[in-house]
């Protein structure tokens, strides 16, 4: 389940109309969200608030061996709408599962975000900040995020900790998303690292305005699909090593009228590694992922399996014979998720590790529970098995 933070930076990329999926980073993201999810270890309990659209807290207290926590702090210039509150949240944004990519967006004009008053530009640029520091470990992070135009980012991203070289590591990124592409440049203090990534979108393009199908053909022939494809490169200046990787995406959009679905493929040439996933919505309640890595120099290759399977809430007796008493009868407005009570998580790869995870809400209150299992161990079945519970107001 995303952490709190994590909720309102999306509603800050929400509001300042950042598109986070196109981008190389996030190609894997399907895969990622169905098949890399963490199981908690032990208790933890986080406590957070929106005390005001600009202002958010947050407080993480676990007992994992020692009682350890965190303290975090987050200022939007940008007011942020979204509800956060975990009794209002909607559980589909709360929850990584499986990502339908919607249609490409396009830009914003740069005059749409001048403000004049008086004859001078008085409009300033949004910006996002966050800190949050680990206790007792007295570990450090950072997050510095600005909106330079409508297609371009910056990103800041710094740590403070004594057992990483030279004290801790900063990483800059340039982003720059222009719909049609996507472009990033990075720095890393870590061995002086630069890096390029970009990703490129077949089809339409989003900044030109579409012209409509003439001929019952061309409606047919028009795909309800986009096309990706990516590459990313980086150098290390002081260990002078670099690497390189390449990938592809076929994703259905939603106006596609079958079940939606996912492939992708990427590789890595220099260290041989090729990996390929196709991840599918078979239901309205079920969603399905498989992956298999493959190595070209040493044949070693993996396979993993996953799922996801929402609950639904089944309709009372009573709100049964209300529809039938009163058919027209309005009822208020529910939340997006009003019929959801959980989700179950589930994977398993080629040497018999699984891991399961159930997420939900119960009253005001949104939950975690998950455990590792490794069959192949006897003596020692249970890798892992926890519960993270957060709530915020």
């Amino acid at each position: 389940m995303l952490d709190f933070m994590e909720h309102v930076q999306h509603a800050f990329y929400e509001a300042s109309h950042w598109n986070l999926d196109n981008s190389y980073g996030t190609l894997n993201a399907t895969a990622r969200a169905l098949l890399d999810f963490q199981t908690p270890r032990g208790l933890r309990l986080q406590i957070s608030s929106l005390a005001a659209p600009n202002f958010a807290t947050s407080y993480t207290l676990g007992n994992l061996g020692v009682v350890d926590g965190s303290v975090s702090y987050l200022y939007s210039s940008l007011p942020l709408q979204r509800r956060l509150k975990s009794s209002e949240l909607d559980l589909h944004n709360a929850i990584r599962g499986y990502r339908q990519l919607q249609e490409l967006r396009r830009p914003d004009e740069n005059w749409w975000w001048e403000i004049w008053h008086s004859g001078k530009r008085v409009d300033r640029r949004d910006t996002l900040l966050y800190g949050r520091i680990f206790l007792p470990q007295s570990r450090l992070e950072a997050l510095y995020l600005r909106r330079l135009t409508p297609t371009r980012q910056l990103r800041i991203n710094a740590v403070s900790d004594s057992n990483l070289n030279n004290g801790g590591t900063i990483l800059t990124l340039l982003q720059n998303d222009f719909g049609k592409y996507s472009t990033e440049y990075m720095y890393s203090t870590d061995s002086a690292l630069i890096g390029l990534r970009a990703l490129y979108n077949f089809g339409a393009d989003p900044r030109v305005a579409p012209t409509e199908p003439t001929t019952a053909q061309q409606v047919a022939e028009r795909m309800h699909g986009r096309f990706s494809a990516g590459a990313e490169l980086y150098y290390g200046l002081l260990n002078k090593s670099g690497g390189i990787s390449t990938g592809l995406r076929f994703t259905t959009l939603p106006a596609h009228t079958g079940f939606p679905y996912t492939m992708t493929l990427t590789m890595n040439p220099l260290m041989g590694n090729l990996s390929s996933t196709y991840a599918v919505k078979a239901g309205s309640n079920l969603a399905l992922c498989s992956r298999f890595d493959f190595n070209f120099y040493s044949y070693e290759s993996e396979l993993q399996l996953g799922c996801e399977l929402w609950r639904r809430r089944r309709n009372t007796d009573v709100e049964w014979a209300v529809k039938k008493l009163h058919p027209d009868w309005r009822q208020p407005a529910a939340a997006p998720d009003n019929d959801v009570s959980g989700i179950l998580k589930a994977r398993v790869d080629q040497h018999w590790r699984i891991g399961v995870l159930w997420e939900g809400r119960i009253k005001e209150l949104l939950f975690t529970l998950g455990a590792s299992l490794d069959l192949k161990k006897r003596e020692q079945i249970f890798r892992a098995v926890g519960i993270e519970l957060q709530y915020s107001s």
